[in-house]
C-alpha cells in the first residue's frame, strides 16, 4: 500500500541529519562480526548506512585496500578512474579511498572540476583508455548508492572491461576487505589526503563530445524536440547543460539544484526519499511538468537509470520503454552487425521477447545484473541490454562498444531521438507494439522470508515445482539458471504460454519479490501472482 504522503514533497522532518550522518562515518567502527556490518557486494557494489554501521570509513578502506590488492594479481597497472555522486556520504568515501589509492601508489584519475562523476561517464573513460593502444590496463570505482535513499552510501569497482564486477572478482575483494576489517584494517596502506596525489581527467568533456557516436542528435537538433532533463539532484547534473551547449539542443536543465538532503524530491510510494526515476512518485514533479516539453527524462543519482516522459502518457514504464528502444534500434541502426543480439533480465517483459520475435532477432535471456550483458556488448555480439530496472546501454552507431555499464543519459537522449526521426513519441510506439504483440499486465509484490529462506529460494531446483499448471495454464518451463546464459538466476522462474512469474530473495530485507506478467489482463496477473505465492512456499516447504 502506498504512503499516504507519497508524490508529495518532501517535509522538514523526512530530511536526513547530515551533520549526523557523515559523523558516524567516522567514528562508527562496525562490528565484524555481524553480517549486517560487514563488507558485502550485491549486483551493484557495496551499499548500506553508517549510521547501521553498515557504510563506514573503515568499510572504505578496507575494500580500497582489496580492490587494490586484487587489480594487481590481474596485473592491472594502469590508471583507476575515481568517480563519485552527490549523496552525503559520497565524498568521505571518495577520499577514503584517494588516501588509500594514493597510498599504494596507484595512477588515479579524478574529475578536472572537482564535481561529480556519473557511472557511464567512468565506464566510457575506462574503455576509451584501454582501447587506446597497448597501454596498462585501467579499471575504476565509483562512490555511489545509485537510487537509493539520501542516508545511503555506495561503492563499485568497475574492472577493464567497463562494467560491473562479476562475482568472481566482488567475491574475492569482499572476503579480503572483511579479513582487513576483522583484523583492524592491519595490512591497509594509505596518505592523508593532503599528502595524495592524483591526476585531472575531464569526464565530462570526453563523454558529451562522443555523444554523436552513439545517439543521432542532428536529428533531435533538426526536429526541434524541446527537453526537458532534471538530474533529481544527481551526478548529470553539470552533463546535461553541457550536452545543450556543445550540441545546440532545446534542453532546459529542470531542476540544477544539488543538495545531499534532497529537499525538493517528492516521496516515493513507500514515503522515502529515493531518487528512482522509474518511479512515478518520485517523478511526480517532472511528469507534473510534461505538457511544457516534446520529451521530459529523469535520472537516478548516478545517472545509470533513466525515466522517460511524454506528454500524452507520463511516465513511461521501463518495460515498455525498452520494448520501444529496442523496435526502434534495430531497425535505425544499419552499422550494428546483422547478427547482434538482444539482451534482457528473466524479470522484464515479455512484450521484448514478442518484439525480437519480430525482428527476427535471438534474445540472450540473463540473469538479473547488468553485469551479464557486458561480453555481449564488448565484443558487439550485443547491440542492446537492458533491465526492468530501467538502467540499459546500447552500441555506438558503428557497431562497437560504448558502455558496458548502465547509461541513463543515452537511453534519456534515444527517447528524443525516436520522436525526431518517426514523428511518434515512445508512449505512442509503444501503442502501436500493443496493438501488435497484446496488452501484458505487468507488477512485482513482495512476500516475507527470513534468511533461511531466502537462503532456500535462492538454491531451488526446477524438480522442487510439483505443479503442472499456473492460473489456468500449462507451465512450459520451470527455470532456476536463466535460458541465454546457462547462469543461476537465484530464484525461480515458471513460464506458460501467455503468464509468468520470478521469485528471488531479496539482498538486504527479510523479503523475496514476486515479479509476474500476464498477457491475458490484470485479473488474470493476480492468480498469477496468488499461485506464484503457493508454488514458492510449496517449493520451499520441500527443500
Amino acid at each position: 500500500m502506498a504512503h499516504e504522503r507519497a508524490g508529495r514533497t518532501a517535509r522538514p522532518e523526512d530530511l536526513e541529519d547530515l551533520p549526523h550522518l557523515v559523523t558516524a562515518y567516522y567514528t562508527r567502527t562496525p562490528d565484524p562480526e555481524d553480517p549486517d556490518q560487514r563488507v558485502a557486494f550485491g549486483t551493484s557494489g557495496h551499499r548500506g548506512s553508517s549510521l547501521d554501521g553498515a557504510f563506514n570509513e573503515a568499510h572504505i578502506l578496507a575494500t580500497t585496500q582489496a580492490i587494490v590488492e586484487y587489480r594487481a594479481a590481474q596485473g592491472i597497472t594502469g590508471p583507476l578512474f575515481l568517480g563519485r555522486d552527490t549523496h552525503a556520504l559520497s565524498e568521505p568515501a571518495w577520499t577514503s579511498a584517494l588516501e588509500v589509492l594514493a597510498g599504494n601508489e596507484v595512477d588515479v584519475l579524478i574529475d578536472a572540476a572537482g564535481r561529480y562523476t556519473p557511472t557511464p561517464a567512468v565506464s566510457h573513460a575506462i574503455l576509451r583508455h584501454n582501447a587506446s593502444g597497448p597501454s596498462a590496463r585501467a579499471d575504476g570505482i565509483v562512490v555511489t548508492p545509485s537510487h537509493n535513499p539520501p542516508r545511503d552510501g555506495g561503492f563499485k569497482y568497475n574492472p577493464p572491461h567497463g562494467g560491473p564486477a562479476d562475482s568472481d572478482a566482488t567475491s574475492v575483494i569482499e572476503r579480503r576487505a572483511n579479513e582487513l576489517l576483522a583484523a583492524g584494517l592491519a595490512g591497509v596502506r594509505r596518505v592523508p589526503v593532503t599528502r595524495a596525489t592524483a591526476r585531472p581527467y575531464d569526464y565530462l568533456g570526453t563523454y558529451v563530445d562522443d555523444l554523436p557516436n552513439v545517439v543521432n542528435l542532428d536529428a533531435i537538433r533538426g526536429a526541434g524536440i524541446r527537453i526537458g532533463a532534471d538530474p533529481m539532484g544527481g551526478a548529470s547534473v553539470d552533463y546535461w547543460g553541457a550536452i545543450a551547449d556543445r550540441h545546440g539542443l532545446d534542453l532546459a536543465v529542470v531542476n540544477p539544484l544539488v543538495d545531499a538532503t534532497w529537499r525538493f524530491m517528492t516521496l516515493d510510494t513507500d514515503g522515502k526519499i529515493r531518487m528512482d526515476c522509474s518511479s512515478p512518485d518520485a517523478m511526480a514533479s517532472l511528469i507534473g511538468a510534461r505538457e511544457r516539453y516534446d520529451i521530459a527524462t529523469g535520472n537516478d543519482a548516478d545517472a545509470d537509470r533513466h525515466g522517460i516522459v511524454t506528454p500524452d502518457a507520463g511516465l513511461l514504464n521501463p518495460n515498455h520503454y525498452l520494448a520501444v528502444a529496442i523496435e526502434y534500434l534495430y531497425a535505425h541502426r544499419p552499422g550494428w552487425s546483422p547478427g547482434a543480439r538482444v539482451g534482457k533480465t528473466v524479470v522484464s517483459s515479455s512484450m521484448i521477447d514478442r518484439v525480437v520475435a519480430g525482428l527476427g532477432r535471438e534474445l540472450v535471456e540473463v540473469p538479473v545484473g547488468f553485469k551479464w550483458f557486458v561480453p555481449g556488448l564488448l565484443s558487439g555480439e550485443l547491440g542492446f541490454g537492458g533491465e526492468e530496472s530501467a538502467g540499459a546501454s546500447l552500441l555506438r552507431t558503428d557497431g562497437t562498444v560504448w558502455t558496458t555499464d548502465k547509461d541513463g543519459l543515452v537511453l534519456a537522449l534515444l527517447a528524443s531521438e525516436i520522436l525526431a526521426v518517426t514523428g511518434s513519441a515512445p508512449s505512442q510506439r509503444y501503442r502501436e507494439l500493443v496493438a501488435r504483440y497484446g496488452d501484458p499486465a505487468y507488477a512485482r509484490v513482495d512476500a516475507p522470508a527470513d534468511r533461511a529462506q531466502k537462503a532456500a529460494l535462492a538454491a531451488l531446483s526446477p524438480e522442487q515445482v510439483s505443479t503442472t499448471k499456473l492460473a489456468g495454464e500449462p507451465i512450459t518451463a520451470a527455470l532456476t539458471v536463466a535460458p541465454g546464459n546457462g547462469a543461476r538466476i537465484g530464484g525461480l522462474k515458471v513460464c506458460t504460454d501467455s503468464a509468468w512469474f520470478a521469485a528471488r530473495p531479496s539482498g538486504t530485507e527479510d523479503k523475496y519479490k514476486i515479479y509476474a506478467e500476464s498477457f491475458r489482463g490484470p485479473e488474470h496477473l493476480a492468480q498469477v501472482q496468488d499461485e506464484a505465492r503457493e508454488v514458492v512456499s510449496r517449493a520451499l516447504g520441500a527443500h
